[in-house]
């Protein structure tokens, strides 16, 4: 019974703050809906709403289609029907395109400056590059590369893509496209909610008279702010993304283009034998310019070599000289025993 009573007491109590809310507020026929909008409830997700009117069907039973806009309130089947045609549905879609590019060519600088330049005519930006401008150790081969984030305007992403692969040899390349119109309708049905709560809760704080309703509305005004301006920068967000197409450019710099046809058997000999005599080549004009870069520090250990073959032969010499000294006073030495020797012997 306690228990019981707690209960009910609790909900008097909470149905005599809400009618005490929505007489100081003087709401009538809106009651249910200050009450909402105070407290933050909602019985039904914004979102699913726009789901569900998004994928309506008209009355013939037949799907209205993807057209990225709402359908209007009284609007004839006939005119349902014609909104959905494949050009309006393609307007109105919020798509997402992505392009990855890989691309060789012999004349890096200047197809560098013709990608700079027509980005900025065709109205885009380069958001990020990244160049390399090759290695100290491979002179003989050129290893210049680039890396580039483009953004072109959608209306001219297809011009500046022709463009690349004019000027350069495209070795791969792929596309990708996201439609986000669901999620962007979505976000944008509940901004708009959210806006129009907004303006109903300033209403309401005007007509408060209580500090109690008063602080409660400020809370959830703030909630609702916060919700709108995220939705707001999500929606740019989209916006930029959808307006202004991405893609991700690397450009490598090569002495010779790859074929972008199967070649034949004997081309590919040919392209070989070829190729391995422009290696040996390049490998004989590399010893020579190395050579021919590194004459002091060749003379300086030829010098040391040099100097070290001479101490060594000195040595030598030395070593000979020595020896022979030393046979010399030893064979001096034999010959005065032997003279000593004769000599007892004369005397004996």
């Amino acid at each position: 019974m306690k228990k019981f009573r707690k209960k009910c007491l609790s909900m008097i109590a909470a149905m005599t703050l809400a009618l005490g809310v929505m007489t100081a507020c003087g709401a009538s026929s809106d009651s249910n809906v200050s009450t909402m909008a105070v407290t933050g409830e909602s019985s039904r997700s914004e979102v699913d709403i726009a789901e569900e009117a998004y994928y309506e069907t008209d009355s013939l039973g037949m799907d209205t289609g993807y057209s990225g806009e709402m359908p209007q309130e009284g609007a004839s089947p006939d005119s349902r029907m014609q909104g959905s045609d494949a050009d309006s549905q393609q307007s109105s879609r919020k798509l997402i395109r992505t392009v990855n590019m890989s691309v060789e060519t012999r004349e890096f600088d200047s197809v560098m400056a013709t990608l700079e330049q027509r980005v900025t005519e065709l109205g885009g930006y380069i958001e990020n590059m990244d160049t390399y401008n090759g290695s100290a150790y491979s002179s003989y081969r050129s290893s210049r590369s680039a890396s580039m984030t483009v953004r072109i305007p959608q209306d001219r992403l297809s011009t500046f893509l022709s463009e690349v692969s004019e000027i350069s040899n495209v070795i791969r390349r792929s596309e990708s496209v996201e439609d986000v119109t669901l999620a962007y309708v979505g976000l944008d049905s509940h901004k708009k909610t959210l806006q129009a709560e907004h303006e109903r809760l300033l209403e309401l704080m005007e007509q408060a008279e209580y500090i109690e309703d008063i602080i409660t509305i400020e809370e959830r005004l703030s909630q609702v702010q916060y919700q709108i301006e995220s939705m707001e920068s999500q929606l740019r967000t989209y916006d930029n993304k959808v307006d202004y197409g991405t893609v991700y450019l690397d450009i490598s710099e090569v002495k010779e283009l790859t074929p972008v046809q199967e070649e034949t058997v004997w081309e590919r000999i040919s392209g070989g034998f070829m190729e391995d005599l422009r290696k040996v080549g390049e490998g004989a004009l590399e010893i020579a310019i190395w050579l021919l870069s590194h004459i002091p520090t060749l003379l300086v250990c030829a010098l040391a070599i040099a100097l070290f073959i001479i101490w060594i032969r000195w040595c030598q010499r030395r070593g000979r000289r020595k020896a022979a000294k030393k046979g010399d006073q030893k064979a001096a030495v034999n010959t005065d025993n032997n003279t000593v020797q004769k000599e007892e012997n004369t005397n004996v």
